[in-house]
């Protein structure tokens, strides 16, 4: 009768980052809407002029780009004392901008970080290029699986069953009755910045992007 093996092959491989993604708001908030409102479309306008000249699919510096749309709302805060005081307009808008060249990201950033009132980094998120990211996860899905099957052999060898042959595999937690995948089964890899002042120039510290992949593979030795 065939002995069967369940094993786990899992693979991490590291790689720098092609592409940063500056997460930007632009906020105020005042006693009246219509200032809070001119201000934020002020800035708005602003930032758009800085990444228009940047912005080339191809070669960059800036690759893509996006706002969203100018939010508004109101509220009442309360004082310390328990005393409501008069109502607060705010207005805000979310931009992001991708950028190829790193030192074109951390100077656009330093720029609208001292000359814009309402700008503020929420962070920067690093990634690889679509095609780039691709390639990666295939080597290292395939190495996970080589991975499966080397432990399976080395189970197999100490138990003197000969060669092992695989019957399935699927990614982390598939094999199991609930056929749910377990987090960390597919390629992680995105990471976000770390940011900081440094004598008034603002360096921002990608890291590598991990990728990382597990599965789950059954393999019998007769």
């Amino acid at each position: 009768m065939p002995t069967e093996l369940t094993v786990r092959g899992s693979y991490v491989a590291y790689q720098r980052p092609e592409r940063g993604t500056a997460r930007v708001a632009l906020g105020f908030e005042g006693p009246k809407m219509q200032p809070v409102y001119d201000r934020v479309v002020n800035d708005l306008e602003a930032v758009k002029r800085s990444v228009e000249p940047l912005h080339d699919p191809e070669r960059g510096p800036v690759t893509w780009w996006s706002t969203k749309h100018v939010r508004t709302w109101a509220n009442r805060p309360w004082n310390q004392d328990g005393k409501q005081l008069p109502l607060v307009h705010h207005a805000s808008v979310g931009v992001e901008v991708k950028f190829r060249d790193f030192a074109a990201l951390a100077t656009w950033v330093g720029h609208h970080v001292t000359n814009t009132a309402g700008f503020s980094l929420e962070g920067v998120q690093w990634a690889l290029t679509e095609k780039n990211r691709q390639d990666l996860e295939k080597v290292v899905r395939t190495r996970a699986v080589q991975d499966a099957a080397r432990r399976a052999q080395e189970y197999a060898d100490a138990l003197g069953l000969g060669t092992v042959r695989p019957v399935a595999i699927a990614d982390a937690g598939m094999l199991g009755g609930g056929l749910h995948p377990m987090a960390g089964g597919g390629a992680e890899y995105l990471r976000m910045a770390s940011a900081k002042d440094s004598g008034g120039e603002l360096e921002l510290s990608p890291e590598d992007i991990e990728v990382s992949v597990e599965v789950d593979a059954r393999f019998v030795a007769d």
